[in-house]
């Protein structure tokens, strides 16, 4: 998670205090150990997600309990998807918001908005609409967080080689003379 984002959400004592029995779970916490985009575990998107959902929804003045509680549950699949799973059928991008929303309902008392967030937050990859506004937020907001942590990977990596940063320096310098 980016430094910036846990300062930001570490200070908003209503957003922890929605996540605060969700965070502290055992199982929850195991997410740290999968990760989800490149550098980012599952438990840093899924908190990230949790957060900009609950900014989005409380300042328009919807469900935004729902949606953060949802947000921070959506990818509780508990495996590395890249490798395939013994037993598991269908491409994980197709099925892991129904595992998530399984996992989520064995620890937690998930209402019925919660659940269909977690459910159908891969649209439009997987045909079902989200049955909220909230659960469209969801679907975006974890669109960007996926991107946002893919090219932050890329950027890293650009910048780190060599000839990248030289090149960069040397298109710097002309732009600076036009």
């Amino acid at each position: 998670m980016k430094p910036f984002m846990k300062d930001l959400s570490n200070n908003d004592k209503e957003f922890q205090m929605i996540i605060k029995e969700l965070i502290n779970n055992e199982t929850v916490q195991e997410m740290k150990g999968y990760k989800q985009h490149y550098e980012t575990s599952c438990f840093d998107h899924c908190y990230a997600a949790a957060y900009y959902c609950f900014l989005i929804c409380k300042k328009y003045h919807l469900d935004y309990k729902s949606a953060t509680r949802a947000a921070m549950l959506h990818d509780l699949f508990l495996y590395d998807w890249r490798v395939r799973q013994p037993g598991r059928k269908g491409h994980h991008a197709f099925t892991h918001g129904k595992i998530a929303c399984e996992n989520a309902c064995k620890l937690f008392d998930l209402n019925e908005k919660e659940k269909d967030i977690i459910m159908k937050h891969m649209w439009p990859v997987t045909i079902q609409f989200p049955k909220s506004i909230e659960g469209f937020i969801l679907t975006l907001v974890d669109k960007y967080c996926a991107l946002s942590e893919t090219f932050d990977v890329f950027q890293s990596k650009l910048f780190m080689k060599r000839a990248f940063r030289y090149a960069y320096v040397f298109l710097s310098l002309i732009m600076i003379r036009i």
